[in-house]
């Protein structure tokens, strides 16, 4: 039986009420953690209950550290991120167009770790002792038992073949912002402060970081440079030969809604960035620009090879080296790897992030609990993107993932796609995002 767009979002729904009453069920009444740390070099002392240190505040390492404290109550956790507050990527592209508040976006680590007993250190990690379990940060070192690194994905500009002051340049005049903060902040007021003409963004090849964003947000800046009156026009140059994902609701929204303010160009593998005159040249093709975001291709976190827990993949660069099937690192025992930094083929999104660090945790529990393994268990990928903002409508994909054997690689497994992005359906489809943002906000602060 096929599932619709509106039985996954109850399924979704379901899912996380059901992860909010185990919860309670499972570790009682709600108590602070035993300490909020905030002042640097901090000692942890190691007590007898087990540690699971956690690297990585994002989307799965926020479920990571809750589900960790639901399936093992005793455990102490303490999760490790190198920012002070948390600002979502899923949901910033219509930040960027004005259509909500960076307030939405934003959420309190502090929060989080309350409301689940669990400990948030801020601090960066940069290295670790293998042999006495001991994980290094700029605040001090930190004892471990059991490491989940969830350090999300670094930039990768080698495939343009250019040198490191190219790449500063693009990295601080041009950023991708497909890394929440500053990165967004620039990009936004790009859009806000553009006066026309070309405004170039690009898509990379291999497994990038949410596969229908940039897609996204090409849409929404062209109808927001619609809505201005702007004479000026979005180019998509895409390295891919075509959209990588919901391509009809995205063709057709391009062609019908922005003809003359979106240009799509597939097979635009970029040879050279001359920002001094502003151009880009494609194998095929050269265009000019007034403003741009340049998107490279991503790799594994720089983290992963620092700890030397990193291997090139037939996706991207130095992704994490472990076993796809228990997430744990090959030759490290109790070290594990979830989220965008995996080498498996799942989207890098926000829900296959968090419904993937769900099942990790559920592997660290039963190993702290004694229990035998449990089988692999397919993250899932919802996913609403918007095409318009006025009115918003919007299309959508859920899926899971399935093992491939001959292919020896992972794959989307019956995906449900709702590519009907006009009329009535459409804005249903675009309301539908902000119920699973809320919900997904709700599942890992509180």
């Amino acid at each position: 039986m096929k599932l619709s767009r509106r039985d996954a979002l109850k399924v979704s729904g379901a899912f996380v009420a059901a992860t909010a009453i185990n919860a309670c069920n499972g570790i009682g009444v709600k108590t602070p953690a035993k300490e909020t740390i905030e002042s640097s070099f901090v000692e942890f002392p190691k007590g007898n209950m087990p540690r699971v240190v956690v690297v990585g505040g994002g989307w799965s390492g926020l479920s990571l550290a809750k589900q960790l404290k639901i399936e093992a109550p005793q455990a102490e956790i303490i999760l490790v991120e190198q920012r002070f507050e948390f600002i979502s990527c899923p949901m910033s592209n219509l930040w960027l167009v004005d259509k909500i508040e960076l307030e939405y976006l934003t959420h309190d680590y502090l929060q989080g770790a309350r409301e689940n007993n669990y400990t948030f250190f801020q601090a960066s990690a940069y290295g670790i002792d293998k042999k006495q379990k001991i994980l290094k940060t700029s605040n001090g070192d930190i004892e471990y038992d059991y490491l989940a690194l969830a350090p999300g994905i670094d930039y990768d500009y080698s495939a343009w073949g250019i040198g490191k002051t190219l790449e500063n340049r693009l990295r601080n005049e041009y950023p991708a912002a497909f890394k929440p903060g500053s990165e967004h902040m620039t990009l936004k007021n790009k859009i806000a402060n553009f006066q026309g003409g070309n405004f170039i963004f690009t898509v990379p090849a291999g497994n990038y970081r949410c596969l229908p964003a940039p897609y996204e947000r090409a849409c929404m800046v062209a109808d927001y440079f619609k809505s201005k009156g702007l004479k000026a026009k979005v180019i998509l140059l895409d390295e891919n030969n075509d959209i990588t994902i919901k391509e009809h609701g995205f063709h057709t929204a391009m062609q019908e809604l922005y003809k003359d303010y979106l240009e799509y160009v597939p097979n635009a593998k970029i040879q050279e960035i001359d920002l001094e005159n502003k151009r880009v040249i494609t194998e095929f093709d050269e265009f000019t620009f007034e403003d741009a975001s340049f998107y490279p291709h991503v790799r594994g976190a720089k983290l992963l090879e620092i700890l030397g827990f990193a291997k090139d993949t037939i996706y991207n660069r130095m992704e994490a080296n472990i076993d796809p099937f228990t997430y744990e690192v090959i030759g490290e025992e109790n070290i594990f790897v979830s989220g965008d930094a995996r080498p498996m083929g799942f989207s890098k999104s926000g829900n296959t992030s968090n419904t993937e660090a769900k099942h990790v945790a559920r592997l660290i529990a039963r190993k702290i609990n004694k229990q035998p393994a449990i089988k692999w268990e397919s993250p899932v990928t919802v996913c609403i993107s918007l095409v318009s903002i006025k009115p918003e409508r919007g299309i959508f994909i859920h899926s899971e993932y399935a093992y491939n054997q001959k292919a020896g690689q992972f794959e989307f497994a019956t995906p449900v796609t709702d590519e009907i992005w006009r009329g009535k359906h459409g804005e249903q489809n675009a309301a539908s995002a902000y119920d699973w943002a809320n919900a997904m906000y709700l599942d890992m602060f509180n």
